[in-house]
């Protein structure tokens, strides 16, 4: 599924959390968000897409996610956060290359024929939060349980996923049908993921000896060495041994990074003009970079809203150039779901975890934060149904989204006001009850306070989309000026 990444280290945040955070860009999937005890959990797990079969720990963990409404596809659960305040997000499609396929092939499944038995597929996007999520007390031990699993049973498909608790922050990529290389994401540093092999750096005696800052399959160095896989004349960068170097890259995926590195960095290169260090099409953006300034939520949120504002490539700007709408926005239409897991580690353990939410196209929806430490979520965010309506979240986001669009110029005042409507007041929210729960320690309130965050986004979506039929209304096609009222 393609996607759009970021990974903040808690000393690049705005308050020392850490904050990974992930567009899940499928076909306009209908999504919801739901709390997941232990009774629900399945002790025997079979998958849709791969028709693999997994016997789970008897000792799963209470869990948030983020499922596809329709299940017809299986879980896809998307992100999640535990009550070990474990933050997951699974997966962000990335890419390889034909000699690691051929080396390595993913695990696909193959229906019985006439001539053949049944042949079992491996695991992937539609599985990996259910299978690891309510298991794991860490970030690390996320990486630890996934890279076993994926050892085991392989996978179908190439895919990144992100970890983080108080402390850490952990990136893995999947390399073949088993392999795979996790690397810890430095305290003040900030990560850009855009659907391609991201990792540009990877040292193999720290992840065969202490494991401090990575970790790879048992047998990846040895793998790489017999399949002439590494093509540095120095050093050892990831990109070149496991990842692809294509067009599509050129086009689909390296333009978003060098949009949010222009974002986060606009000093530290030149991204402009003839003599920029990087421009939209380059493969070596870095993966990692430290910040200019802190990063917010809302920074967050912007970017992966963002449809390169500022520059030719803006599919809105009203001047017809030739560079206009030619890269891949990374706010894009159809987007399902976007989540932040923030673990703020300066907090009381029952108040560490806040899950921020928006649902369909970034560009003109708003994002709430609730508290992930409850027995159950809100209607308005977890009762969704496949059919249109306005009393939940997912469905008011996606109406203000194909409301605004084609009345861009118009509207994009009113989304803008709705953003920052819904961002204030959460904020405000989250820091009153953030105070109440310190003092009374009631954990009830927590529930309360994300009953309080659903009514003020629906309150204000309601807003919102008035507004945006009104406006859409008065530029219909069918209109004329003549005085007839």
């Amino acid at each position: 599924m393609s996607c759009t990444t970021i990974l903040v280290g808690k000393k690049a945040s705005y308050d020392g959390s850490t904050m990974i955070a992930r567009t899940d860009d499928g076909f306009f999937d209908v999504k919801k968000t739901i709390v997941v005890h232990p009774k629900d959990q399945k002790k025997e797990y079979k998958s849709v897409i791969g028709h693999c079969k997994v016997t789970l720990p008897d000792n799963p963990m209470r869990y948030t996610a983020c499922p596809s409404v329709d299940p017809k596809n299986g879980i896809w659960a998307a992100s999640g956060i535990n009550e070990a305040n474990v933050g997951m997000s699974a997966t962000e499609t990335i890419t390889s290359n034909p000699r690691v396929l051929g080396a390595d092939p993913m695990v696909e499944y193959k229906a019985k024929t006439r001539t053949a038995p049944e042949q079992t597929g491996g695991l992937g996007e539609e599985d990996f939060v259910v299978l690891v999520l309510p298991y794991i007390n860490s970030a690390r031990e996320g990486v630890e349980r996934l890279g076993s699993l994926l050892e085991q049973y392989g996978t179908y498909e190439s895919n990144g996923i992100a970890f983080n608790d108080a402390d850490e922050i952990w990136w893995l990529e999947t390399i073949g049908g088993h392999h795979w290389m996790a690397r810890r994401v430095k305290d003040e540093e900030y990560v850009i993921m855009p659907n391609r092999l991201g990792i540009d750096y990877f040292d193999f005696n720290d992840a065969y000896g202490k494991k401090k800052n990575f970790m790879c399959s048992s047998d990846l160095k040895e793998f790489t060495e017999k399949y002439h896989l590494d093509l540095n004349t120095e050093g050892f960068n990831p990109r070149y041994v496991y990842g692809s170097h294509t067009d599509a890259d050129h086009v689909y995926n390296n333009p978003r990074a060098w949009y949010i590195g222009r974002y986060f960095n606009p000093n530290t290169f030149r991204w402009d003009g003839e003599n920029a260090d990087y421009t939209p099409e380059n493969d070596d953006i870095p993966w990692a970079l430290v910040p200019e300034k802190k990063i917010t939520p809302e920074d967050m949120k912007y970017i992966l809203s963002s449809y390169y504002q500022g520059t030719p490539y803006n599919p809105y700007q009203k001047a017809d150039l030739p560079e206009k709408g030619i890269y891949r926005p990374i706010g894009i239409s159809r987007t399902g779901v976007t989540v932040l897991c923030q673990i703020r580690g300066y907090m009381p353990k029952e108040l560490q975890a806040v899950e921020w939410i928006s649902y369909g196209a970034n560009a003109f929806n708003a994002m709430i934060g609730i508290y992930t430490n409850v027995a159950k979520l809100p209607k308005y965010i977890s009762d969704v149904s496949l059919d249109v309506s306005t009393e939940n979240f997912y469905w008011a986001s996606r109406l203000a989204g194909v409301l605004a669009d084609p009345h861009y110029g118009y509207t994009i005042q009113v989304i803008e006001r709705y953003q920052n409507a819904v961002a204030s007041n959460t904020h405000r929210l989250l820091n009153e009850y953030d105070e109440k729960v310190k003092e009374s320690g009631d954990l009830s309130l927590l529930e309360e306070a994300n009953k309080k965050i659903c009514e003020m986004a629906k309150e204000q979506s309601t807003k919102a989309l008035n507004q945006l039929i009104l406006i859409a209304s008065q530029h219909m096609k069918n209109g004329f000026s003549r005085a007839d009222n």
